[in-house]
């Protein structure tokens, strides 16, 4: 079952300039919730590409066959395929998608820049480190009724197309991921911006300083945004348009 089944989960992608942006969403999440930023990129004449990660938009027992490989050999494919149309390529993530983003950010340092949006580089979930064990016992978990609930626009879920349950084996492969790149952290050393707000229920209060501390790149070339009115899913909820705005500045001051 999903959740707004209305919507398309599918890719996107929007051509336009030389100027490229990669868009990678969340975890049992899907590119709609990156929808709104990449159009207003597009609109500033940006080529947007949000691949759908393997796993995501079709069913929660697919999502639980994948690997965390799976997932990082995607966006290497969807970035690879962006560098070929665009001279220049900033990428951005959303929760699972920053892990993701930060990874390619340590294997490609020539990147031009890369934006965090809720970095998940440490959840609130304390469960999530029980699911190598875990998976072997319980296939998944529902969301719940408060799933969504911190977001403050109540129009806000109107763009989220997501699964109503937690893949146990999946998240396993997250915490697998997450720990890829926590030993990569120390090789990102690109422009970043990273945007998380204190109303996130989803992620630690002190996750984004710690990517903040733990990335090599120099104090003038990152930014750490803070937001007071909006949920995890902040690119689609109060402030989104603000932080769209911030992510365009971002990426026009480091055009190199």
């Amino acid at each position: 079952m999903t959740r707004r089944p209305h919507l398309d989960p599918r890719s996107f992608d929007l051509p336009g300039g030389p100027l490229g942006v990669l868009l990678l969403h969340g975890y049992t999440g899907s590119p709609p919730e990156m929808r709104l930023l990449g159009e207003y990129l597009h609109s500033r004449g940006m080529t947007v590409s949000a691949p759908l990660l393997p796993g995501h938009g079709t069913s929660v027992d697919e999502m639980n066959r994948c690997r965390w490989r799976d997932w990082t050999n995607c966006v290497e494919q969807a970035l690879a395929d962006l560098r070929s149309r665009c001279s220049l390529v900033f990428v951005g993530g959303l929760s699972m998608g920053t892990l993701l983003t930060l990874y390619l950010a340590g294997h490609h340092p020539d990147l031009a820049g890369v934006m965090l949006y809720s970095p998940a580089l440490k959840v609130a979930d304390r469960r999530l480190a029980l699911t190598p064990l875990a998976k072997y016992f319980v296939h998944s978990l529902p969301k719940g009724a408060n799933a969504d609930q911190d977001l403050t626009d109540p129009t806000a879920q109107q763009h989220l197309w997501s699964y109503e349950e937690n893949p146990i084996a999946a998240a396993a492969e997250l915490l697998a991921l997450r720990r890829q790149v926590q030993l990569l952290l120390p090789a990102v050393a690109c422009p970043l911006l990273i945007v998380h707000s204190t109303l996130d229920p989803a992620i630690r209060p002190d996750s984004a300083q710690a990517v903040y501390d733990g990335v090599s790149t120099p104090v003038a070339e990152k930014t750490l945004l803070t937001l007071h009115n909006s949920g995890h899913v902040l690119l689609v909820d109060s402030e989104w348009e603000y932080v769209a705005e911030q992510t365009a500045r971002f990426i026009f001051a480091h055009l190199g």
